[in-house]
């Protein structure tokens, strides 16, 4: 995901006042560099003012030109409005909205889908005008992540090569390691880290790796019934998927749709166990595992450690979440299991390093955890093997504040 940029205008505006106007061409009016243009559209915002449109106003303003005469006089207009005196200070504006009760406008979703459609139309699609009642989470911290609709292209049904042919592997370059059936293939992070997907076959099966270089998660989905995509919107700080069927937006995390047609279908994505560790410790545990190859259809430079090297050597993040937990920093890593009809759970990679051989009793199922000096981990719960992958702490917390933790 890459950093946003303000636009010229977000709304094209009507060129007259109109005597009656719609919720949708209220907020089109504030744009207007003309005061009988945008003056009746402020009015009509104070008389119907609630302070949960706020955020409305401040998407508006996050994307204008720095130069568009309409941003001053809507941030004026926003302070006057909520009595928060708070400037272009986004993240405390966003606090400060998130700290409200969930009381969106009735177009808001709407509202999201002409304003992303700046960007890119098609993200239009994942905010019809049905859709604002089909949302499992606050569509206020859904935001746009920098990219078009599969401005980060997937890797579809990509190359793999024989672990002898992958001379391009160095035995300390991290790897996610995946086993489904008798075969074991390594994606490694240099290349994956550029396409965030891979869309992929698997013994037979149509799996969906997804990474989130954001949030640090990486989850091979088993995709039986539907063509994933990257979105380009975010939701905490993590990526938002979609499904080209039905364009519902899913939760990468939780690999549920969270808006859209399937958002209350209670549908819930199987995964499949990944294992993060270096190619050197990943062949000599699978000698007949095969590799990406270089050759993905795409010029990128996908030398180790080039992609996200700043993001990844900070603990700051791009973009802001509405809660923190700092028993851990925030791109600490964890291990994350979840365990049907109980409370999630996370372990510190750092203390399973040092508890090679751990186990602990959860909501009374037995979990055993092994892990290797490379960070290989094996998990089994009640005696059987059982899949988890790895986050970044922050993105686990914020999307599971209930998770109890190990440390």
């Amino acid at each position: 995901m890459l950093r946003r940029h303000a636009l010229p205008l977000v709304f094209a505006p009507t060129l007259h006042a109109q005597p009656t106007m719609t919720p949708l061409e209220v907020f089109s009016q504030l744009t207007s560099n003309e005061s009988q243009v945008f003056s009746p559209a402020m009015s009509e915002l104070q008389r119907k003012w609630k302070n949960s449109y706020a955020i409305m106003l401040l998407e508006m303003l996050t994307l204008l030109a720095a130069d568009n005469p309409a941003r001053d006089r809507l941030l004026r207009f926003l302070e006057l409005r909520t009595g928060q005196n708070l400037g272009l200070k986004m993240h405390d504006w966003h606090r400060w909205i998130w700290s409200l009760p969930y009381d969106p406008h009735p177009h808001y979703a709407i509202f999201k889908g002409i304003l992303y459609a700046n960007f890119d139309p098609r993200m239009q699609t994942f905010f019809p005008p049905d859709r604002q009642t089909q949302s499992r989470i606050r569509l206020d911290q859904v935001e746009w992540g920098g990219v078009r609709v599969n401005g980060i292209p997937p890797l579809v049904n990509p190359k793999h090569i024989a672990a002898a042919e992958a001379t391009y592997l160095k035995d300390n370059h991290t790897v996610f390691g995946l086993t489904i059936g008798d075969r074991s293939r390594a994606y490694p992070k240099r290349i994956l880290a550029w396409h965030e997907m891979a869309r992929d076959t698997f013994d037979g099966q149509n799996i969906c790796l997804v990474y989130c270089t954001l949030c640090g998660t990486v989850i091979p989905y088993l995709a039986k019934s539907h063509t994933f995509g990257t979105s380009g919107l975010l939701y905490e700080s993590s990526k938002l998927m979609f499904d080209e069927e039905t364009n519902s937006l899913w939760s990468t995390l939780q690999g549920q749709p969270v808006i859209g047609p399937l958002a209350n279908s209670g549908l819930q994505l199987e995964f499949a166990n990944v294992v993060t560790t270096t190619w050197g410790e990943w062949r000599a545990l699978h000698p007949d595992t095969t590799a990406l190859s270089l050759d993905t259809g795409h010029r990128r430079d996908y030398g180790e450690g080039v992609a996200y090297r700043s993001y990844f050597a900070s603990d700051e993040l791009m973009f802001q979440v509405s809660g923190k937990d700092g028993r851990l920093r925030k791109k600490d890593e964890i291990l994350a299991i979840r365990l049907p009809k109980r409370q999630p759970l996370a372990i510190a990679m750092s203390y399973l390093l040092k508890h090679p051989q751990f186990k602990t009793n959860h909501e009374g199922a037995s979990i055993e955890v092994e892990t290797t000096k490379g960070g290989v981990t094996t998990l089994t719960v009640d005696g059987k093997p059982f899949p988890a992958h790895r986050a970044f702490w922050f993105a686990w917390y914020t999307q599971f504040p209930s998770t109890a933790l190990i440390r």
